[in-house]
């Protein structure tokens, strides 16, 4: 492992495995993996509801630039929607893995417009091996660059001068991040790559997204409709991107053949976001990133009053848990991206260092 990868020595395997298991133990009896069938049966219910509302809302204002406001509400909609898939995909919801899928496959594919079976493929990579060059694919992005390798293997002047610029275009960037998404999810649908449920997909989704641009079109004249989309899709691709990328960006990366202990690999590698319970509904539970890491299946409410608990065990261990607040949380981000880009950044450097308000 390159040196200054990490403040904290990475302990052996079997160590490593006995704090988790010891760490898992008081977790369990502290009744934080218990399921929370009120709060997600109040949500499940809430969807449909919110959603007819909305539509019906969209409906009656009709053909006016006003629903650039009804295009905002939409995208925050959506998001919100998805974070509640996200929990379904995680097992958080159901005991039964049957009831998780499909409830994933309703709000993802039919509802927010995403393949379940793309997420789930590439968020299993990531959660296996979070921040792990050529392992990890939220850290191999075509616009972004994470590492020096990355870089280099831009060629054309532009391509270089924008990495160069990345800092500053990040979040501009998550503009196009809604469409890439949906573009993503119907590439995932052709593809040869084995899909479970493959036809269900393909259905929820193309009811999903011709049936929105339909109903756009219907209820809009086509100028107003094509910007109504673009505000759609673009303040959904910002939110989404806002609320993933304080997680993990800016914290270590992992040599492929780096070898840590599952408490490290999960800790050391994500970031946790402080504030009040208005920013955990505004990040979907997001913002306790290292305990979802290490209990994905832990219900959403239990983020919370967990993040003590392993706070302190790591600390007792000597383990480095990272905590800041959000809108530090996006500088970390772009000033890491920024110096990566201007060639200014080794990935190996610990970033820990500079961010001492662990908790």
């Amino acid at each position: 492992m390159a040196p200054g990868i990490l403040t904290t020595k990475p302990r052996s395997a079997p160590s490593g495995a006995s704090d988790f298991t010891e760490l898992a133990a008081i977790v369990r009896g502290s009744g934080l993996m218990r399921r929370r069938y009120g709060y997600y049966w109040t949500k499940l219910i809430a969807v449909p509801v919110v959603l007819a509302a909305a539509i019906l809302a969209f409906i009656w204002i009709g053909d006016t630039w006003w629903q650039l406001f009804t295009a905002a509400g939409f995208a925050i909609l959506f998001t919100q929607i998805a974070f509640l898939g996200h929990d379904a995909a995680h097992r958080q919801i159901f005991v039964s893995g049957r009831w998780n899928d499909w409830t994933t496959l309703v709000i993802a594919d039919l509802v927010v417009g995403l393949s379940y079976g793309w997420w789930r493929h590439k968020h299993t990579r990531h959660h296996a091996n979070p921040n792990k060059i050529d392992a990890d694919p939220d850290i191999d992005l075509p616009v972004i660059s994470f590492t020096p390798q990355q870089v280099s293997s831009r060629r054309s002047p532009v391509a270089r001068w924008l990495v160069g610029h990345q800092g500053v275009f990040f979040f501009p960037i998550l503009l196009l991040e809604g469409l890439s998404l949906h573009a993503s999810s119907v590439r995932r649908m052709f593809q040869r790559d084995h899909l479970d449920r493959r036809w269900v997909e393909i259905g929820f989704l193309s009811l999903r997204l011709a049936g929105f641009v339909t109903l756009v079109f219907i209820v809009l004249s086509p100028g107003i409709a094509a910007v109504f989309l673009a505000v759609q899709l673009g303040l959904f691709g910002v939110y989404m991107g806002m609320a993933f990328a304080p997680n993990h960006k800016g914290m270590p990366l992992v040599p492929n053949d780096a070898k840590l202990d599952f408490l490290s690999r999960q800790v050391l590698m994500s970031r946790n976001v402080r504030g009040t319970w208005i920013v955990d509904v505004a990040m979907g539970g997001l913002n306790y990133q290292i305990e979802h890491h290490l209990f994905p299946s832990m219900p959403r409410p239990h983020l919370r009053r967990a993040a003590p608990l392993v706070a302190e065990y790591c600390r007792n261990k000597g383990v480095t848990y990272t905590a800041t607040g959000l809108w530090e949380s996006y500088g970390i981000v772009v000033r890491y991206i920024n110096r990566v880009g201007l060639g200014e950044r080794d990935p190996f450097e610990c970033p820990l260092v500079a961010q001492r308000s662990a908790i």
